[in-house]
């Protein structure tokens, strides 16, 4: 049974937040606010509004957090991934909100990886994490998350003016990764085309005009 996803939120990916704030600040002339601390994780993070339900995270592993007990997610513990962030902030995957993960996730036909119970302040859910912390479908398949309780991040973050007009997804099998996006009902929010190599591109109106993000 096919699910209905939407669109949660995009991941950033940053050497450390400061990194990530500022280049979030200069592309789109808006500061992130704060966040916090994914303790099972290693990564803290920042948060900025893009429309009505979505929002752009910014995440970074914590420096003072202690060791985890599992690779951390979204692929950062990459040494690849690790050294491309130092260099520059970049796009790492997305995140796609639905209200029964269990469906959504047994229903995939590429594994999304066991559900997790997390955890931030106000804030509970469940997400999908491969054991081994890598991105999925190179980042164009989302991890699927489903928000325990009435409490959503963006409900708590301003407008500060910025919001999503399109998700891309450039790879080079894309045959590989749209049955899965279909599985999830988010065939619309991101039809990935053939390319040489595999890229997330995400445009988005704020102060600024028009800018992109990529992975």
């Amino acid at each position: 049974m096919a699910m209905t996803c939407e669109l949660d939120h995009l991941v950033l990916g940053a050497h450390t937040l400061a990194q990530g704030a500022i280049f979030v600040e200069a592309l789109l002339g808006v500061k992130p606010q704060p966040g916090g601390a994914h303790a099972a994780m290693g990564t803290h993070n920042l948060l900025l509004r893009l429309g009505a339900h979505a929002y752009l995270e910014v995440i970074a592993i914590d420096p003072a957090a202690t060791a985890t007990a599992r690779p951390r997610w979204f692929g950062l513990d990459d040494e690849r991934t690790r050294q491309k962030l130092r260099d520059s902030p970049c796009l790492l995957t997305w995140a796609a909100r639905t209200q029964n993960i269990d469906i959504a996730a047994h229903g995939s036909p590429l594994s999304l990886g066991p559900i997790y119970s997390m955890s931030r302040g106000a804030y509970a859910w469940r997400i999908t994490i491969p054991d081994d912390g890598a991105l999925i479908g190179d980042g164009l398949v989302p991890a699927v998350i489903q928000w325990d309780g009435d409490a959503h991040p963006v409900e708590q973050l301003g407008q500060r003016g910025c919001e999503l007009v399109t998700l891309e997804g450039m790879h080079p099998a894309p045959g590989s990764i749209a049955p899965v996006l279909a599985a999830l009902g988010l065939e619309r929010t991101l039809a990935p085309v053939r390319a040489d190599h595999a890229r997330l591109v995400a445009t988005i109106r704020g102060p600024r005009g028009i800018r992109t993000i990529s992975s």
